[in-house]
């Protein structure tokens, strides 16, 4: 892997400050640094209120950075832009349109010189791609939530974007509807090599979508506190993760850290009391040195419309 992929985002000393009643700025995100690899699916975990929209958004360009810097493939973000797309708990479809004419909408923006031929083979490209070809024509108010996300995701994976940013997509649906979803999405990026970062309080769905997991400490000045690395290849099956005899164990570090958070004392204290997570994390270092590993299931996927890309479209 080259340099520039393995820093293909980097997010530097963070700082997001909001004005408190009295003027004086506080600042709910402190020294938040990130490193992620190109093509890497990153899950951040904390608690409610931490800052992980915060810093979602931030990355997005939608939430304006009040110190530190973000770059993507080098260049500094100071905006949104067609190179993130964003994902959120609503689908935020318009609703006097189709699900066909929500995902054309994006596809205009993202390829203004393809011929209306080849951006209605894109559209229909990716509302196949999540499930959606026999109901292309319908509204939002005739779609089931779990329809309507699939739409919202449809129209950000349509712009091609490099980064990819979801925040908490599955917070409003059932669990069955939620897991073919994630399933959904990886199979998109399996193929499509999106960098991802996904917002989430789900522990369980963090361990099955990611390659690392990246722990966030109370707020105010809340930062990383934690990374954790998963020793599953991709592509990936859910019953052969949930049987990976390291598991139970990821689960519980995340669930630790967690736990610490939530009762987390003064940080002169705090610092001395370390020793559950450093247990926990000395056990997984050690099992994971067994080097167990995921059986790869071949999948049998479409190509993506590449050839409109090549052709500059």
């Amino acid at each position: 892997m080259s340099h520039h992929d393995a820093r293909y985002v980097e997010i530097f000393n963070l700082i997001k400050a909001y004005p408190n009643p009295y003027g004086e700025a506080v600042r709910v995100v402190d020294g938040y640094d990130l490193v992620m690899r190109r093509g890497e699916f990153v899950s951040v975990i904390g608690h409610s209120g931490c800052g992980k929209s915060t810093v979602l958004t931030m990355v997005g360009g939608l939430n304006e950075i009040s110190g530190g810097s973000i770059a993507v493939e080098g260049r500094e973000i100071d905006g949104p832009g067609p190179d993130r797309a964003v994902v959120f708990q609503s689908p935020c479809l318009l609703p006097w349109m189709t699900a066909y004419d929500n995902v054309m909408l994006g596809v205009r923006k993202a390829y203004p010189h393809g011929t209306k031929h080849q951006r209605r083979e894109i559209v229909e490209y990716y509302l196949n791609a999540v499930g959606l070809t026999h109901s292309r024509d319908k509204y939002p108010r005739e779609m089931s939530g779990g329809m309507q996300q699939r739409v919202g995701i449809a129209r950000a994976i349509a712009l091609k974007p490099r980064m990819l940013l979801l925040d908490e997509p599955f917070g409003r649906l059932d669990s069955l509807t939620r897991m073919g979803l994630q399933d959904v999405i990886l199979g998109i990026l399996d193929r499509e090599r999106i960098t991802t970062m996904m917002v989430t309080h789900d522990v369980d769905e963090a361990i099955y979508m990611s390659d690392r997991v990246c722990m966030m400490t109370n707020g105010p000045k809340a930062h990383v506190g934690q990374l954790l690395d998963l020793p599953f290849e991709r592509p990936r099956r859910r019953e052969a993760v949930l049987e990976h005899p390291l598991y139970y164990d990821l689960r519980g570090a995340l669930v630790s850290f967690l736990e610490q958070q939530d009762h987390r004392q003064e940080p002169q204290e705090a610092a001395e009391d370390t020793s559950s997570w450093d247990d926990t994390m000395h056990m997984v270092e050690a099992m994971a040195a067994t080097q167990y590993t995921v059986p790869t299931p071949h999948l049998a996927l479409e190509s993506s419309p590449t050839q409109l890309v090549d052709a500059g479209v």
